[in-house]
């Protein structure tokens, strides 16, 4: 039976994967008033969250035990699968499962319906705002699935971000994810193209990015990444290249298979892979600037 019960705390919560994102958003959750249990591979995630005030489950089957809602916060899709699948006996019906990783909007909806099948709410809700703004709880989160059942997890999601869309049906979210970064790879493209054009030329490339943001060619990298972390040759914003990579070559995929002409998003799907594997799993998304430089005119 599908429950209607509201999400609100000191509800029990279950966060699947520890990272980068997973750490600080768990603890907007505590600071929310939630009860949050942690599960990650890592030992070293595992001890970071238990200094931060979070309970440590064993595995994620001692983790999803009792709690209102599951969040999964994993790499990819298949990861995703891989782990959640195996624990559809131990979710109790009515749980919600958030699905909050980058993952394929198609696969998503298979999933999810396996879930919904086995009376267990499932919607997706990939984020957007790094680690800054998963820190400080100002996420945008984009939410796809049933209706009812976003309305009961809204004290959750908002304990989390403050821009929270809801999408559509089940998979939209984490089809808008993979455009919204597909949009944002390709402006980054451009802009370390455009500066190192201008460098080689005699622009200061500093320089360079106040114009850019003055003008029409401003977007998020103009304004957030070529000073800090391009032009200064740190290559350290916090996202890494592969997951870029990823998002990328997933909303190429679905233009595909859905039969919408992409020819630029082929290209770029193309260039940020052949980054992923030149640069390696390490490489932050900014250091594509590198990898852009050292090929050919």
């Amino acid at each position: 039976m599908t429950s209607t019960k509201t999400i609100a705390p000191p509800a029990a919560i279950a966060v699947i994967g520890l990272g980068n994102m997973g750490i600080p958003m768990a603890a907007c959750l505590l600071k929310a008033g939630f009860r949050v249990t942690g599960f990650d591979l890592s030992q070293a995630a595992r001890d970071l969250f238990a200094k931060a005030g979070g309970q440590i489950a064993t595995s994620a089957a001692d983790a999803v035990k009792g709690a209102a809602v599951v969040i999964a916060l994993l790499p990819d899709g298949n990861i995703v699968r891989a782990v959640l699948e195996p624990l559809l006996a131990q979710i109790e019906p009515g749980t919600i499962v958030l699905e909050m990783s980058s993952s394929d909007p198609i696969k998503t909806e298979e999933l999810g319906k396996s879930f919904i099948a086995a009376g267990i709410a499932f919607i997706d809700a990939p984020i957007s705002g790094g680690v800054k703004r998963a820190t400080n709880g100002t996420l945008a989160i984009m939410v796809g699935g049933d209706a009812s059942t976003i309305d009961r997890a809204d004290a959750v999601l908002s304990a989390m971000g403050n821009s929270i869309f809801r999408t559509g049906k089940l998979g939209s979210g984490h089809a808008m994810k993979a455009l919204n970064n597909y949009v944002s790879a390709a402006g980054l493209i451009a802009a370390v193209e455009a500066t190192q054009i201008g460098k080689k030329f005699g622009l200061d490339p500093d320089l360079m990015a106040d114009i850019f943001n003055a003008s029409t060619g401003r977007n998020n990298t103009t304004e957030v990444k070529l000073k800090p972390f391009i032009n200064s040759g740190k290559y350290n914003a916090g996202f890494p290249l592969k997951l870029m990579a990823k998002d990328v070559r997933t909303a190429d995929e679905l233009g595909r298979a859905i039969g919408v002409p992409r020819p630029f998003a082929d290209l770029c799907a193309t260039l940020w892979g052949d980054a992923s594997r030149s640069l390696g799993d390490k490489a932050d998304h900014t250091a594509i600037g590198l990898h852009i430089e050292k090929m050919k005119p």
